[in-house]
């Protein structure tokens, strides 16, 4: 949201609110630390990717990479993820090739298309966490999202952040987008920035798109090849991002469209957007909801993650030294 980019009257009018929502998660964290709360003790190593702003920073590439880099290295992965957005209501559930992103969520879809990686979802991690030991030998869980969940114990703490928006006005909920404040991340054991500038104690990452998928026919083409206008959507924490790569890469946007984190689509809403002659653009995470009824000039643009080799070294050895690979 564009207040919580910087102070206004809104701002100061919500700080009261802010500083309760801080007081409560401060001492609900402190009961967990000193064991007055209960917390759940995985029998295999659980590494958190998360933030500590709502939304949008990329951790769902960050969990791809790290899938595909442990795997190549022979870690038996298992990713566990709350499902939001999903309208099952059993938990917990596998997530599966032929699970519907309507019923569990686009991100564990995705998550599990593009790794083929072991995945649970649940409210209560502890949950999804017993299914998958249950039904798969693991050497480690990632949990994609759940840094403030302090009812699931963690080995490794992994901060995504937003390298170009950063922390905004640096108030928590309501008043500003933040979780936890920025001291929080003093205690992590890394800090990943999503674009823009990354600072000495972090890792830049940035997202590399591939050719545009056709997501009735599969076809693959290069972006460059599109030279007429096209409309672009997205439905993601932070549309801007897409619409601004595309541009970068030479796409002419005749017009974007925003929708909501994890929205639902239908058919007929999206054929109102672009005619069958115009390109239309979307993100792998909304192709997930849309194949069902996919027209033949819809087409989605992956991304993904990228690490300089020497971030690469430096984020898995913790993990590799702690597995004994």
């Amino acid at each position: 949201m564009k207040i919580w980019q910087t102070k206004s009257l809104i701002t100061w009018l919500l700080a009261p609110f802010s500083l309760l929502f801080w007081l409560i998660s401060h001492v609900r964290k402190r009961l967990y630390s000193w064991n007055i709360l209960q917390s759940y003790h995985s029998p295999v190593p659980v590494l958190v990717v998360g933030n500590i702003s709502v939304g949008g920073n990329g951790k769902t590439p960050v969990v791809i990479w790290l899938v595909q880099q442990l795997q190549a290295r022979g870690v038996n992965v298992g990713v566990i993820s709350r499902g939001y957005g999903g309208k099952v209501k059993n938990f917990p559930q596998l997530v599966t090739h032929q699970s519907s992103a309507e019923m569990v969520g686009d991100e564990p879809v995705l998550i599990v298309q593009r790794t083929n990686v072991p995945l649970a979802i649940s409210p209560n991690r502890q949950q999804s966490i017993e299914l998958l030991l249950n039904q798969f030998e693991l050497d480690i869980i990632i949990t994609d999202d759940g840094l403030q969940h302090y009812a699931l114990r963690r080995d490794m703490e992994w901060v995504v952040v937003d390298g170009v928006r950063r922390f905004g006005n640096n108030f928590v909920l309501p008043a500003g987008g933040l979780r936890e404040l920025p001291h929080r991340l003093k205690s992590v054991d890394a800090i990943i920035c999503n674009g823009g500038q990354a600072k000495p104690n972090e890792h830049l990452m940035t997202l590399e798109p591939s050719d545009a998928i056709n997501l009735l026919t599969n076809e693959h083409k290069p972006l460059n090849e599109f030279k007429q206008p096209c409309v672009a959507i997205a439905g993601i924490g932070h549309p801007p991002r897409f619409f601004t790569m595309l541009e970068k890469l030479g796409i002419e946007l005749a017009k974007t469209h925003t929708f909501a984190d994890h929205q639902t689509f239908d058919k007929a809403q999206l054929l109102e957007l672009a005619d069958n002659q115009t390109p239309l653009f979307m993100t792998e995470k909304d192709a997930v909801k849309c194949k069902a009824f996919a027209q033949e000039n819809w087409w989605y643009v992956p991304v993904s993650a990228t690490f300089s080799e020497n971030s690469t070294a430096c984020l898995l050895a913790p993990i590799l030294q702690k597995l004994g690979k």
